[in-house]
């Protein structure tokens, strides 16, 4: 058993999960670089831009420095970008884009610890548009995602809700408040120090592709540390339902968060 499913007063454990790095091998957004490209949303130079970013964050993970300049130079670029457009892009490509990224350790885990019992809760910076059909694309039971401001069918760059930091962990709270989650008997998976909340507002946190402060702090505490390195076709693994595969509009929030915290420099932080 890899935990306790339900406790003396009946509440049941769930497993949280972050996105990026834990669940799929990129930044879930910045992926979508070529295809906002090719309808004209972005040119070659902000995808170069975009490249660059994926390296840093594929190399060493992303400082608060370097965080603050791609959101900055991110939101500029999306701001005034129109609803449906986007949406439509990201609809036609999130399959063809983010089903090969998906690490085969990750739908394993996943489908362990759905057997034993528990909800499964994709908890990610990104945008919820885009977190909430990868999450279901995994068989996830909930997604929490950042929440994005829109005005007359386009995105103004700020934030409802941001989903990063210390707010994971308060909207990780509220979610088992109402689901009736045991959080000393959850769990909970990310691969940056950026989420040391998420990951102390539970009893079993797990570090996975570890960046080197949250490998020094999971070496100091003797937390668990996992390497998933298998990214793996979702369609050989999972028979997604028409629901699934007829994804809902996908929004600018996972144009303006992705990648734990690539955009939105225009935020209003709700705790």
């Amino acid at each position: 058993m890899l935990g306790r499913v339900t406790d003396r007063h009946g509440l049941r454990a769930a497993a949280f999960f972050d996105l990026d790095k834990t669940v799929i091998a990129k930044s879930s957004t910045l992926a979508f670089s070529r295809p906002f490209l090719r309808n004209g949303l972005i040119n070659r130079r902000a995808v170069l831009k975009g490249a660059y970013a994926q390296f840093v964050f594929a190399a060493s993970g992303a400082d608060a420095d370097q965080v603050e300049r791609i959101r900055a130079h991110l939101t500029a670029l999306c701001t005034g970008w129109d609803v449906q457009q986007v949406r439509a892009i990201v609809e036609e490509t999130l399959h063809d884009i983010v089903d090969p990224l998906v690490y085969a350790e990750a739908t394993d885990l996943v489908t362990r610890q759905k057997d034993e019992g528990m909800d499964i809760v994709v908890v990610s910076a990104s945008g919820a548009e885009i977190v909430a059909p990868i999450a279901e694309m995994i068989g996830a039971t909930h997604s929490i995602g950042t929440r994005m401001v829109e005005v007359r069918g386009k995105y103004t760059g700020e934030i409802e809700f941001y989903c990063y930091g210390e707010n994971k962990a308060t909207a990780m709270k509220e979610l088992a408040t109402t689901n009736g989650y045991d959080l000393g008997a959850s769990y909970a998976y990310s691969d940056s120090i950026t989420d040391l909340p998420m990951l102390e507002a539970v009893g079993h946190p797990t570090v996975v592709n570890p960046d080197r402060g949250l490998r020094a702090l999971a070496t100091e505490r003797g937390w668990p540390i996992l390497e998933f390195t298998k990214p793996v076709s979702l369609r050989s693994r999972f028979q997604p339902s028409g629901t699934a595969v007829a994804v809902t509009a996908i929004g600018l929030g996972a144009i303006a968060t992705a990648g734990a915290t690539w955009y939105g420099i225009h935020r209003r932080r709700k705790r």
